[in-house]
Order: C-alpha cells, then sequence, then structure tokens
C-alpha cells in the first residue's frame, strides 16, 4: 500500500513537470528568423545587400539567418568579402540552395553555420574562369582554393573536397577523379558531408534544423537600392560618362562658366556616387579623375600646345572612370580577370569618343537650326543696300603684316595692330600674351594669325 501511495505521487509529480513543459514551450516566444536572397552574379551590388541585411539581422536581434541561393558565381573579390562577413556574423546563418551554388556561390555556401539544398541543385565548380569562361591564371586559382579550404576548415567540413572543387588536379579517393572539377549533386553533398539536409523548400530545411516556432522577416531592397542598381548599369554608366566629357568639351570651347560645367558636374556625381556606395568606387580612383581633370585645364588654360599635361590629363581620366567600375579593393587586383579591365576601358573610351563626336555635330548644326537662329543675326549687310563699314576697310590688305597678341589667343583672342585691336585666330596650338603674330588670312571679319618663332 505504502509503495502503491509512492507510484502515485511520482507518477502525479512527473505529469506535473510534463505538463509545465509543454505550457512553456507553447507560451514561448517565437524564434526570429531574418531571410535574404541571392539569386544574381556575385557584384558588389550582392556584397551591399549582403552587408545590409546581417546588419540589419543584428538590429533586430534575429535568432538565425536563412540565405536563399541560387547563383552561378561572380566577382571572386566579392564573394571573399560576402564570405567573412558571413564566417563573423554572431547570429547563425543557415543556407539553403536552389538549384545551383557554383563557384563563388559555393564559396558562399560553406561559409554559412548549415547547408541545406534542394532536390536536384548542385554545389561546386568553384574554378575562377573569365568572361569567356575560360580558366584564368594559376595565382587566381591558388587564391581561390586556398579560400575555399579555410572556410571549409572554418565550419568543419572536408579541406580536400573543397579545394578539389576549384583545383581539377586534386585528388579526393573515392571522390574527386584527377583532372576534373569537382562538382556535387544533391545526394552527393549529403553523403560527403556538404550538406545537413536535402528538403523542397526552406520551410522545410528550418523545421529540420528544429526551428519550428518562429517569426519571419524579409530584406526588401529601399527605393535608394533599386536606383543605385539602376545607375550603375553598365549601359547607364556610359550614358554618364559621355555627359561629363561632353560637359567638359563645350565648356572650354565657352569662356567663363556655364550650363555644359554644371551637367558635367552632376554627370559625375551620378557617375561615382553610386559607384562608392556599392564598394566599387575607391578614393583614390576618384582622386585620380578629379587630377586627370585640373591636369587638363592646366594644359588648356595654362600652357598652350597639346603636351604632357594634356596627355596625362586624359590617361588619368580615363583610368579614373574605368577602374571605378572594378571592384578592386585599394590597389589589390587579386581575382579581377583582365578582360574586365580592358571591357571597361572601352565603355569610357567610346563613351567618350561619342561624346566629343556628337559635341562637335550638334554644335555645328545648333547654329543653322531654325530654333537657334532667332538668336543668331543673319542677315546680310550689302554694300549696295547702303551699308558701309566704319573706317576699317583696309583688313585684307594687311595680311602678311606683323602684330602683337594683346589677349591669349586660346585659340581665339585679340591682336594688337597699328594701335588698334583686332579679333583673332590663332591657325595652330595656342599663342601666349605679348607673342609676335603674322597675318595670314582675313577671314569672317577677324584674322588667322600664326605664331613667329623667334
Amino acid at each position: 500500500m505504502k509503495w502503491r501511495n509512492i507510484f502515485r505521487v511520482f507518477a502525479l509529480f512527473s505529469a506535473l513537470i510534463l505538463f509545465q513543459s509543454q505550457t512553456a514551450e507553447t507560451t514561448s516566444e517565437p524564434l526570429k528568423v531574418y531571410r535574404f536572397e541571392i539569386k544574381d552574379e556575385i557584384g558588389p551590388p550582392t556584397w551591399r545587400i549582403t552587408k545590409t541585411a546581417i546588419d540589419e539581422a543584428h538590429k533586430l536581434g534575429a535568432d538565425y539567418i536563412l540565405l536563399i541561393l541560387n547563383t552561378y558565381g561572380g566577382l571572386v573579390s566579392s564573394a571573399d568579402s560576402i564570405r567573412t562577413y558571413l564566417l563573423d556574423s554572431k547570429i547563425p546563418v543557415i543556407v539553403f540552395i536552389e538549384n545551383n551554388a557554383a563557384s563563388a556561390g559555393a564559396l558562399i555556401s560553406l561559409a554559412c553555420d548549415s547547408i541545406y539544398i534542394k532536390p536536384g541543385s548542385t554545389i561546386g565548380a568553384a574554378t575562377v574562369v573569365n568572361q569567356s569562361g575560360e580558366a584564368v591564371p594559376d595565382k587566381y586559382q591558388s587564391y581561390m582554393r586556398k579560400k575555399m579550404r579555410a572556410t571549409a576548415e572554418e565550419n568543419g567540413r572536408n579541406p580536400d573536397i573543397a579545394e578539389a572543387m576549384v583545383d581539377p588536379d586534386k585528388e579526393v579517393e573515392g571522390i574527386s577523379e584527377k583532372g576534373k572539377v569537382l562538382t556535387f549533386t544533391a545526394k552527393e553533398a549529403l553523403e560527403n558531408g556538404f550538406a545537413e539536409g536535402i528538403y523542397d523548400d526552406y520551410k522545410e530545411a528550418l523545421e529540420a534544423a528544429n526551428i519550428k516556432n518562429y517569426t519571419l522577416t524579409s530584406y526588401k531592397p529601399s527605393q535608394l537600392d533599386s536606383i543605385i542598381l539602376w545607375l550603375i548599369d553598365p549601359i547607364i554608366s556610359g550614358i554618364l560618362i559621355m555627359l561629363i566629357i561632353g560637359g567638359i568639351y563645350f565648356e572650354l570651347q565657352t569662356p567663363g562658366l556655364g550650363f555644359p560645367i554644371v551637367l558635367a558636374i552632376i554627370g559625375a556625381l551620378l557617375y561615382f556616387a553610386p559607384l562608392y556606395l556599392e564598394g566599387l568606387a575607391e578614393n583614390w580612383e576618384i582622386l585620380l579623375f578629379l587630377v586627370g581633370i585640373i591636369l587638363l585645364g592646366i594644359e588648356v588654360f595654362a600652357v598652350p600646345g597639346f603636351g604632357i599635361f594634356g596627355v596625362g590629363g586624359l590617361v588619368f581620366i580615363i583610368v579614373g572612370l574605368s577602374f571605378s567600375m572594378i571592384g578592386n579593393k585599394g590597389f589589390d587586383f587579386t581575382g579581377i580577370d583582365a578582360s574586365t579591365i580592358v571591357q571597361n576601358v572601352f565603355i569610357v573610351i567610346i563613351s567618350s569618343s561619342l561624346s566629343v563626336g556628337g559635341a562637335i555635330i550638334l554644335g555645328a548644326r545648333l547654329l543653322t537650326s531654325h530654333a537657334f537662329s532667332k538668336l543668331v543675326l543673319s542677315g546680310t549687310q550689302k554694300r549696295e543696300d547702303g551699308f558701309v563699314s566704319s573706317g576699317r576697310n583696309n583688313e585684307k590688305s594687311w595680311v602678311g603684316k606683323t602684330a602683337i597678341a594683346a589677349t591669349v589667343l586660346r585659340p581665339s583672342g585679340k591682336i594688337e595692330l597699328e594701335n588698334d585691336l583686332f579679333d583673332a585666330t590663332a591657325s595652330e596650338g595656342f599663342i601666349d600674351k605679348g607673342a609676335r603674330v603674322k597675318i595670314i588670312q582675313h577671314q569672317n571679319a577677324q584674322f588667322i594669325v600664326r605664331k613667329i618663332e623667334d
């Protein structure tokens, strides 16, 4: 009887504990899961989204970060930045691979704490290639090999397998053959410890990770993000370059500061600001562009002709604009394919050429257009109609005479002849103030002059 009572008390006590446990489980606050996606080519925009999402997850006090991944890869430099940020995250990161985690996508996956994969998906093939799909030199492959290996080691996965995903010469017994870059199917990834499970969607994956009672917060790109992504599109970047160069060209053709330079400044701000926010444009690249503008200004206004300042200015401008579209870190161009640099240089050169050519054509047509003709005196004052000059009717007879440059001729300016000032244009180059010039032609009510060499 005594033992029976003891048993009843024990059973009642156990039931009470179980009830309290179940009650606590149902009344506890749900876990916070923060979700964001990478479904495009890996690049600076992807890196910025990742950084923003992880920072926001920490601010919200999320318990888990869920990354939905589907990518064929992209820039190694951006993938490395994402990798580092994922590894440094104080919040556990779960990645769910939908279809592809190739190349840079494989590196990002390995940086996550848990990997879940959808049936039919693949992970691997992390060899660094150029835009033509050809493998780049071994120094880039070596960098990627070590990054994959170190990342696998950090999260307790087989580093040899990770390295075989980059190096076709790496053999892993029973897994990787020499001469082939390793890529896992979903089943192979699970069997070899490169996935925790295979599930149809991320909800099943979260449940398998024992995350059942949770609230989900998803990253939503802001309006600013959308504008930035639009502005850094190569086509838009090319148009902005045309605006910058065209504005500068028109400004150099007109005296003082006017509307063209305002357009050039607006174009430069719209070009560099989004690239800087995306982590593409470095401080030194923007400074290089500004130095190029200064050198070009020195060539035009201080040193007549076209010499070292002009050439140096153009080179600095082209390099500054081109390198600002490349995802390098400082002066480190590791992982940046040479073809990418060449492509950006061509975008700048072609855009600049089209801008200058268009400015020349536009300038010529503007003067003869119907709208502009209202602002320009186009009538002819003929002698037979009673129009005569104010006494300066010997200009053509002065061809061959010597005069003095009363202003800098860049190429237009004033010359002094017989104690009087006349409009003049240099036939070639720029002419300094005070230089002796020879009148070689009279055309359109002004003299064409050539500098007399001492």
